[in-house]
């Protein structure tokens, strides 16, 4: 081509109604376009000016299409979206990463006025959650363990954090303590744990009488069957589950003779003492 064919123009802002300026071809549509069909339109506006026209559009800077990273990250910041394509990763990723180790960090998508939230270990471990980001997207990310209560006939009880993504029932029976020899039923370990109407209508349940968001369900676990054990590593525990190890039968027996045993004692100690108090009297007047 001889020189003067062909011009460079300077960087061109989308104004507000997401036009540029591109001379003796007027206004061109930019909003909502890739680089690829805002050439093809400026080709089309400059056919009767020129002879076999062409343009090259490249994105130079996005100012409006911008994607929040915020909370326990690294760097928290706002940037533009990548024109690639990013995932949400990615985007915390470019804002320095999780602050902490993960296992115990949240993930919020807030987009078009709606949010999500999964544990961070489920973007890495399943790729599948890991969605593309969008611009306008805002992604906040918190910490927060996972827990789960343990109380009944376990070693110990309380709160106890998972300090893992995941952990199994069998993981976290041995975090409490395991079962108590002397007290525990291995055959009546339970997890308490509210589910969604269509998973506990899988699981049997009449859900027609509920009418709330979650179903109460209560699942039983049996350790002297040596399937428990295999089940119990299998079975995934989740936040702010509650873990139930229930007492031996002979426990309650146990329990039910002492109540006895204190009510006989409470009704014969009297009268106990009440009879030595009479041979000691008696044995003081027949003293010489």
């Amino acid at each position: 081509m001889r020189p003067g064919n062909y011009i460079t123009l300077p960087n061109q802002n989308v104004d507000t109604d997401g036009n540029i300026s591109v001379p003796y071809a007027g206004a061109i549509r930019a909003k909502s376009r890739t680089p690829t069909e805002v050439q093809r339109s400026i080709v089309d506006a400059l056919k009767n000016r020129a002879i076999e026209p062409q343009a090259v559009v490249a994105l130079i800077e996005q100012r409006t299409s911008l994607i929040s990273v915020l909370g326990e990250v690294n760097s928290p910041n706002r940037f533009p979206a990548n024109a690639a394509g990013e995932h949400v990763l990615d985007a915390i990723t470019r804002a320095g990463g999780p602050k902490g180790q993960g296992f115990d960090t949240w993930v919020m998508l807030e987009r078009d006025g709606k949010r999500t939230t999964v544990p961070f270990g489920q973007l890495v471990y399943e790729p599948k959650s890991n969605i593309y980001a969008h611009p306008g997207d805002t992604i906040y990310v918190y910490r927060e363990p996972q827990t789960f209560v343990a109380f009944g006939a376990s070693g110990a009880q309380g709160q106890f954090n998972f300090e893992a993504w995941r952990i199994s029932l069998a993981e976290a029976v041995a975090k409490a303590g395991g079962l108590n020899d002397s007290s525990a039923d291995p055959a009546s370990v339970f997890v308490y744990r509210g589910e969604l109407p269509e998973v506990a209508a899988k699981l049997g349940v009449d859900v027609s009488k509920y009418s709330g968001p979650i179903i109460p369900v209560v699942y039983n676990i049996n350790f002297r069957d040596p399937a428990g054990y295999f089940l119990a590593t299998r079975f995934q525990l989740r936040n702010k589950d509650v873990l139930y190890a229930s007492n031996a039968a002979s426990v309650e027996d146990a329990k039910v003779m002492q109540q006895i045993r204190l009510v006989t004692a409470t009704v014969n100690d009297p009268i106990v003492a009440a009879y030595n108090a009479t041979l000691l009297r008696n044995s003081i007047k027949l003293a010489p």
